[in-house]
């Protein structure tokens, strides 16, 4: 089970997420997205857990509780979408060649 955790403090590290989420069951894998130009946290990462009801109680137990002073958003992570992720073009003008 893929697991998204939102509202991450900048200061946690993937192992102290790993850590948060081991109460629960085996994890795969733990990582913090972090910024590929600064290396600076995202303020978000994810989670997989093999175990699906073990994933579940997780999320369940660990939606709005406080990490590092912040309380962290955790449901199912959702598939990425395909296509998208273009820049923003202006609307109502002419378009540029």
């Amino acid at each position: 089970m893929n697991i998204y955790v939102g509202n991450l403090a900048y200061q946690v590290t993937s192992e102290e997420l790993r850590k948060a989420f081991e109460q629960f069951g085996e994890v795969s894998s733990a990582s913090v997205v972090t910024d590929k130009f600064t290396g600076q946290s995202k303020g978000f990462g994810f989670v997989e857990m093999p175990d699906k009801a073990k994933g579940e109680e997780a999320i369940k137990q660990l939606d709005g509780s406080a990490l590092k002073g912040r309380n962290i958003r955790v449901n199912e992570a959702r598939p990425r979408q395909e296509g998208g992720g273009g820049g923003a073009r202006r609307s109502g003008g002419p378009r540029r060649f």
